[in-house]
């Protein structure tokens, strides 16, 4: 035994050992607490402590009820609905891409595994069963994730300090698809472009905003739409609905610092990386590589399924749906969505459950998102030439969100053709439109300037494939009798017009 250096320290010594040894005792713990806690005993043999302390007592003037709502407004005033972790979009992100490389295969969500048999003492197979609730518990909200889409909490405030556009367009009237599930396919070229013949000859947008203002314009009849700042500007046509929502970005100082700037970024770094041909570089809505992902269907589809992409594409999609800017984006638009359009968000969440619970290997891109697919264009000067998103459902809403380094006042404008409709679009901005229905451009930006778009939307062919008892057209049809055939041909001149009514006027959202 090693005793220590000075009488000091061994006179302590000495005190202190009878008490460590006691301590060490077998037996000493259960002792200390029989006389020194007053434990009750569970059923199954183990103690607690109960509580005993006393109460802390809030001021006579506090109120919880007041608490709470100030800070729900504090919380949603953005109308941002995010996920609760940035790991659960990531793993998202990575089962609809794996699932993309792999389109074949359908992997059903099978049952939980049986809670875990050991034979070690009791606590060892509590552990193992607390385990395995957990992970099933974990799977069974993954897959309620997909199916259980619940609205964001609305925002009347937003609707109440709006500034509306109103406008002559009168949407019942405008033509689309005669199914009435999509929009027209177009040639490229606007009404107003035929009578002036005066097209855009190239991929790139050449419009600019002296063709349409001043004493040298082409086009007359048009309306300059200014930004506001982060105010609404609902879009109200002819009988005062809201068919198109300029949302802006949420009223936050440091969204530019949080979400715009770091979007940017990643966009710059996906272009580095990514692999477009330059045969896919040339598409219907001008020349910039686009990378997409999420489900569809349409094109020549057999049946729904995840759009396809290579290996590296894949990897850089899911870096970018996995970037919290990007959720946040996403979950912004969505909660517009809500806000602006309850019953066709509605519409939207019915359908979407079904899908989903049909097809459960599919994953929405973002889970805080009601659209089944997105796309990154990737510039560096995204500006499209005329042209309608023509697949998507005709009376829906794509959410279409600017990014990038350019002036606003000068180029980058969206132009609503069908509407005479020029807005000033700045980046981090957000719009929702029926870009199915609508013709719709932009105004190019300069050459030193930089621009790209983010774009969610959901394939009217979903919303068909779901009403036909999740077949295709040519398969519902031949089900059916005469007499149906019939109604269903009724059915579908009418659709527009019921898809219309989806749209809310001003009046109607302020009642809610």
């Amino acid at each position: 035994m090693i005793l220590p250096a000075s009488p000091l320290c061994f006179a302590h010594f000495l005190f202190a050992s009878p008490c460590l040894i006691f301590f060490l005792l077998p037996g000493f713990h259960a002792v200390y607490d029989a006389l020194f806690h007053d434990f009750r005993v569970t059923r199954s043999g183990r103690a607690f402590s109960p509580w005993e302390g006393e109460a802390i007592t809030a001021s006579p003037g506090f109120q919880i009820s007041g608490a709470v709502v100030s800070a729900l407004d504090a919380e949603q005033d953005e109308d941002l609905t995010e996920p609760d972790t940035v790991d659960e979009a990531l793993v998202s992100a990575v089962e609809t891409l794996t699932f993309i490389e792999n389109p074949d295969v359908f992997s059903q969500s099978t049952p939980p595994p049986p809670p875990a048999q050991t034979s070690g003492p009791r606590k060892a197979r509590d552990k193992a069963g607390s385990k395995a609730r957990r992970n099933a518990a974990r799977k069974a909200a993954k897959v309620n994730e997909q199916i259980n889409l619940l609205p964001p909490a609305r925002r009347p405030k937003h609707v109440t300090n709006a500034a509306p556009v109103k406008t002559r367009f009168q949407l019942m009237k405008h033509r689309v698809a005669s199914t009435g599930w999509i929009g027209l396919w177009d040639n490229g070229q606007s009404e107003q472009e035929r009578a002036a013949n005066f097209e855009e000859p190239g991929w790139t947008p050449s419009h600019h905003i002296h063709d349409f203002f001043g004493d040298q314009r082409r086009f007359k009849g048009f309306q300059y739409v200014k930004y506001l700042g982060p105010k609404t500007r609902p879009l109200l046509d002819a009988a005062g609905r809201a068919f198109a929502i300029f949302a802006g970005h949420p009223n936050d100082p440091n969204w530019k610092r949080d979400v715009h700037d770091p979007a940017v970024e990643a966009l710059n770094e996906a272009r580095s990386k990514c692999k477009v041909s330059e045969v896919r570089r040339h598409h219907r809505r001008g020349y910039f590589p686009p990378l997409s992902a999420g489900d569809s269907y349409g094109g020549g589809q057999i049946q729904p399924g995840a759009l396809v992409n290579g290996v590296i594409n894949t990897a850089v999609l899911c870096a970018l749906m996995s970037n919290i800017a990007f959720i946040r984006l996403a979950g912004f638009a969505t909660g517009v969505f809500a806000n602006w359009a309850p019953n066709l968000f509605s519409y939207y969440t019915v359908h979407m459950r079904k899908f989903y619970k049909r097809y459960s290997h599919l994953k929405r891109p973002f889970l805080n998102s009601i659209w089944t697919a997105c796309t990154f264009n990737l510039g560096p000067q995204t500006c499209c030439i005329g042209h309608r998103d023509f697949g998507n459902l005709a009376f829906g809403w794509c959410a279409v969100t600017a990014l990038g380094n350019y002036d606003y006042t000068k180029g980058g404008h969206l132009i609503l053709w069908d509407c005479k409709i020029i807005l000033e679009f700045p980046p981090g901005c957000t719009i929702l439109l029926p870009s199915a229905a609508i013709f719709h451009s932009n105004i190019p930006i300069s050459a030193n300037e930089c621009r790209y778009s983010f774009t969610q939307y959901t394939a009217g062919g979903i919303f068909r494939w779901i009403e036909h008892g999740f077949q295709s057209e040519e398969a519902y049809f031949d089900s059916l009798s005469p007499e149906e055939v019939g109604r269903e041909r009724a059915e579908a001149r009418e659709r527009w017009a019921r898809g219309v009514g989806y749209f809310s006027t001003l009046e109607e959202l302020r009642a809610m």
